[in-house]
């Protein structure tokens, strides 16, 4: 005969090893067998019992399924107590077990039995599947309109469950749910409410039904408000505080975007927020749930003032959790009212000096969107102290909302300049690779501040030059201004604004060395160095000029090919007449003509159709491997990602022909610029950085300013920066007619003519109507909404379609290191360029644009398609996403 349970549960505590336990089990589990295949009837319920706790400890309770069917059709409630315990813990609604059981939970709750019909009901709650569902669905409306409370609240309670199974019976239960809110008893009226928010929630439409009863709820919720003091429903001071808030949640769905019911809430909502005691927890829950419901519904200015200040209330509480649901509330309502939360502003700033990461975390994204013009510097500073003190996984983030909002709000460009240098000074390598690249657009384009930059750089790299975006920022600078560094402050423009500092050219070539040879510079700066010694050489006296050349001869023979190729280029720029031309200052890099390859490094390429022209395979240069353009990931079965083409030359030709031309000249010193073509992102950006004169960000930079150069010299001039390209640049290059090879300019001209002669087509773009611009959405999740905004260019060529792709943030934590791929079918072809900023702000404060080109081979005949690869972090946590766009017919 098997032991008690009590027995049991003794037994079990004290095995002292895990095998003992198991072994104790075991042999239980076997006496429990027996006494099933006995049909021990007196033993049964003991039996069952033990399975239970069995079954918590972890073991295979399985074979007791039948003896729990076997107690719930006993008569005795004893027995039915535990068959219903034990049927909802050992079985699921997956089980098939589960139908034998419908019968007798139908006959259990029809029981004249309230406690039978309570421990059923409860069973039904928890197992029901959708066949019980509808089987027994009209048992349970007869007992929501029972006499008895104690069942109408767990028969409302089964209804929720059945509702959730079989959506369609929802009708049956609306006029049962309003006899409910009638009732006395406060249980029966929390389950109702429960049912119909239950209800609103997964069907919108039926909350027209429920408009009515606000008058209602109002009523019942200013007798619990108003009411004295009564024990049974008292809690800490406060009448049935479950009930409040289950009524002050109702009451927010009710009144969302409806003026007439939020106005009936008004009068109410204020009294709950200004009587409701707030130095108890059970009152700190209903002024939550208050606050919610007044920012939520069309309520009046002054109520959502008056709820901004209880949250203010709440980030002086002393519990954390309080602190943290203010913060987070109030990262939700800050563009409701924003000055009313600034009130608040000192309060949230002392929540980043808080212990607790997550309120830091809350404060953090609070205080980014409470940054205006007028408080931009008082922010900015606190901010700044909270970087010095931040936690390594918080600086990156901290830096990219610092350089938005100073980017943003900044009220001069010289203040800016000065944060964001003080911002990368303290935040060391954990900068954004945007970061350096903003601060040197912003530097290229504000000449006036040339100077004065240059030299608060110079002053940086003399404390320290272990930061290495810092130094690269540096490097540059010093090598497009370092006449300025050097130059004689008393003799620049009035408009140029410096330190005065007397620095000297041997000093300068010396920080250069120091960074050369320091332990913690990578190959990189490296790289930046020998381009800044290359820019200095043109800038300095003839007296460095040596120095200069030994330094960078020195790196002639380095075991790293980048720096070696460098080193070899730039050696042979001395010997070059027109060196003082190539090495001139670049203009100011305009931040909307970024180059294809600006920005995001994982974002694909693609020439413009025009600029595509026939390669001409060349012996020699067959015997050279070539890389496939291929599918980029593996995201995209049947279509072609984007790939990056450029025009091969034949050298020879280019040598006999080009006795003037300043690009063959410089591929007789330094051979043809190799061809880089798109495998997939890693593979190109290898290919830029060992092909070409200047990596990483510089690259990209440069990369701009020489194609915004070219457009306004004259032939000779381009050829020559184009050539400069080839060194330094990371722009592709694409001949001119005048420096294109007799043969493919014979090819060109023919190629014209035969289109000039060939009648147009029915389907010709040009008798078409030309589609007028179109704007819609095209995604929408995790916070992230892409618009795109279509249009046709060339009214004579409708094969061409321009989509300007716009990239906001609804979301309360900004998105960073956004990355935006697009592949098309194979009669398609795309430029993609590269996004405005791989940070897209929250709360929809600003936006990211993405320009695009697509051009359709089968106009009229195909529709565009573009399939999307996404990737993406919110607040450290990366999301990826590949969704198809198709643009509408017309298109």
């Amino acid at each position: 005969m098997s032991s008690k349970l009590r027995d049991l549960i003794k037994t079990v505590r004290s095995c002292k090893t895990a095998a003992e336990e198991r072994s104790q089990i075991a042999k239980e589990s076997a006496l429990i067998r027996t006494a099933m295949k006995e049909e021990d009837i007196e033993s049964r319920q003991r039996n069952v019992a033990k399975l239970l706790y069995i079954h918590m400890l972890g073991y295979p309770t399985q074979f007791g399924q039948m003896e729990c069917l076997k107690l719930i059709v006993s008569p005795s409630y004893a027995d039915k107590r535990i068959g219903y315990l034990g049927l909802m813990l050992l079985l699921d609604e997956k089980q098939e077990v589960l139908l034998l059981a419908t019968n007798c939970i139908r006959g259990d709750i029809m029981n004249p039995n309230q406690f039978i019909v309570g421990v059923s009901l409860c069973a039904f709650g928890n197992i029901c599947s959708t066949a019980m569902a509808r089987d027994i669905s009209p048992e349970i409306e007869k007992v929501i309109s029972h006499s008895n409370p104690y069942i109408r609240k767990k028969a409302a309670l089964c209804a929720i469950r059945v509702l959730r199974k079989v959506p369609d019976l929802t009708e049956n239960y609306i006029p049962k749910i309003k006899a409910l809110l009638s009732e006395r008893n406060h249980a029966v009226i929390l389950t109702a409410l429960t049912l119909i928010i239950e209800i609103c929630e997964m069907d919108s439409t039926q909350i027209i039904h429920f408009k009515k009863m606000v008058p209602q709820l109002v009523r019942i919720l200013k007798s619990l408000t108003s009411s004295g003091y009564l024990p049974e429903h008292d809690i800490g001071g406060v009448t049935d505080p479950f009930l409040q808030v289950k009524i002050l949640r109702l009451l927010r769905i009710l009144g969302q975007n409806d003026p007439e019911a939020s106005d009936a809430m008004n009068d109410i909502l204020a009294q709950v927020s200004t009587n409701t005691d707030s130095t108890k927890n059970v009152g700190n829950a209903i002024l939550y749930e208050c606050v919610q419901t007044i920012m939520t519904i069309e309520s009046e200015n002054g109520l959502k003032v008056m709820a901004i200040n209880i949250l203010g209330r709440f980030l002086l509480n002393r519990d954390n959790n309080i602190r943290y649901v203010a913060l987070n509330t109030l990262s939700r309502v800050v563009n409701t009212d924003i000055q009313a939360v600034q009130r608040h502003r000192n309060t949230i700033v002392e929540c980043l000096k808080d212990p607790d990461v997550s309120i830091r975390c809350r404060a953090l994204d609070l205080i980014y969107s409470l940054v205006t013009e007028s408080n931009i510097r008082v922010l900015v500073r606190e901010l700044l102290n909270f970087l010095l003190i931040a936690d390594a996984q918080f600086k990156s983030e901290l830096v990219a909302k610092l350089c938005i909002v100073t980017e943003k709000y900044a009220p001069n460009k010289r203040w800016q300049i000065d944060t964001i240098l003080r911002v990368m000074s303290i935040a060391g390598n954990f900068i954004p690779d945007e970061v350096p690249s903003n601060l040197i657009q912003l530097i290229s384009s504000t000449p006036e501040l040339s100077s004065y930059a240059v030299q608060k750089l110079y002053l940086a790299l003399k404390q320290d030059i272990t930061q290495q975006p810092l130094t690269q920022v540096g490097l540059w600078c010093i090598g497009e201004y370092g006449d300025l560094l050097v130059a004689d402050k008393s003799q620049l423009p009035k408009d140029e604004e410096g330190l005065s500092l007397n620095v000297s050219e041997q000093a300068v070539i010396d920080i250069i060395e120091l960074i050369f040879r320091h332990a913690t510079t990578t190959q990189a700066t490296r790289q930046y160095s020998l381009t800044s010694l290359a820019k200095l050489s043109s800038r300095f006296s003839q007296s460095s000029l040596q120095r200069i050349k030994t330094m960078i001869d020195n790196y002639k023979q380095n075991i790293n090919l980048e720096l070696q190729q460098r080193a070899c280029e730039y050696s042979t720029l001395f010997d070059f007449d027109k060196k003082a031309s190539i090495l001139d200052r670049m203009p100011p890099i305009e931040k909307q003509e970024e180059s294809p390859h600006v920005g995001n490094k994982n974002i694909p390429t693609q020439t413009p159709p025009q600029q595509h022209y026939n390669q001409q395979q060349q012996s020699q240069q067959s015997q050279q491997p070539q890389q496939q353009s291929s599918q980029f990931g593996s995201i995209l079965d049947g279509l072609d990602s984007p790939t990056q083409t450029s025009t091969n030359s034949n050298n020879n030709n280019n040598n006999q022909q080009g006795g003037n031309n300043a690009m063959s000249l410089l591929e007789d010193i330094f051979g043809s610029a190799p061809t880089p073509t798109s495998n997939n992102n890693n593979n190109m950006m290898n290919n830029m950085n060992n092909n070409y004169g200047m990596g990483g960000m510089m690259n990209n930079n440069m990369g701009g300013m020489m194609n915004n150069n070219n457009n306004n010299n004259n032939n000779n001039n381009r050829s020559q920066a184009s050539a400069l390209l080839d060194i330094m640049g990371d722009l592709q290059l694409t001949p001119t007619p005048q420096q294109q090879p007799p043969q493919q300019q014979q090819q060109q001209q023919q190629q014209q003519q035969q289109q000039q002669q060939q009648p147009l087509s029915p389907t010709s773009s040009v008798l078409q109507p030309v589609p007028q611009p179109l704007t819609f959405l095209v995604y929408q999740k995790h916070g992230l909404n892409i618009s795109y905004e279509c249009s046709k260019p060339q009214p004579n060529n409708l094969s061409l379609t321009n989509i300007n792709m716009v990239i906001t943030n609804t979301g309360s934590s900004p998105i960073t290191n956004f990355s935006l791929q697009a592949a098309v079918p194979k009669y398609l072809k795309i430029q993609l360029l590269a996004p405005s900023s791989t940070v897209i702000p929250p709360n929809n404060s600003g936006e990211v644009t993405q320009v695009s080109k697509v051009l359709n081979s089968q106009q009229g005949q195909k529709p565009i398609l573009l399939r999307l690869k996404l990737d993406f972090q919110i607040n450290g946590q990366p999301f990826s996403d590949v969704p198809d766009t198709p643009l509408p017919s017309l298109f």
